[in-house]
């Protein structure tokens, strides 16, 4: 019997500076998921609703991004979770300046990603860890605050090979 998934879509927010951004949030400590976690902004895909829609009514939710803001680009390889996910990332270009609101029943902090950074070769490494009874391995990026690491992490290693390639 094939294993049961949840159907959910991120917004993979590319900022527009000088030197471009990756927007990420550090999930509230009180979510029922992947609490104090860092992610994109992102969630269940509703019926009826595209991956895309579903990353932009999320984003709008939790940061309080306009979506009328994001010039979205495309998608990126699926991913499926440990935790039960099939997730679609959606990449959109997002102009500066920005205004965010998070919203802190479900978003701790926004922070950025320097994409110039995240395009270093070797940056992301393979890490292993036991987790309920398994051997898991997966991508951990660096970042001098937080642990960005999971699906997160492997979303950021398939954008930043798009790039180099």
């Amino acid at each position: 019997m094939p294993e049961r998934r949840t159907a959910a879509a991120v917004l993979v927010p590319i900022l527009l500076h000088d030197e471009p951004t990756i927007l990420l949030t550090l999930r509230a400590a009180a979510m029922s998921s992947h609490a104090g976690q860092v992610s994109f902004p992102g969630g269940r895909i509703e019926a009826g609703e595209t991956p895309e829609a579903a990353a932009l009514r999320e984003a709008a939710e939790e940061v309080g991004l306009d979506p009328r803001l994001p010039e979205l680009l495309g998608r990126l390889p699926e991913h499926r979770t440990g935790t039960g996910f099939h997730v679609t990332p959606v990449v959109a270009l997002i102009p500066v300046p920005l205004t965010l609101t998070p919203e802190p029943a479900e978003v701790a902090e926004t922070f950025e990603y320097p994409l110039q950074t995240l395009l270093r070769p070797g940056l992301a490494q393979r890490q292993t860890r036991e987790f309920m009874g398994r051997t898991r391995e997966f991508w951990v990026v660096p970042h001098e605050r937080h642990y960005i690491w999971g699906a997160t992490a492997a979303i950021l290693v398939n954008l930043s090979r798009l790039l180099r390639d």
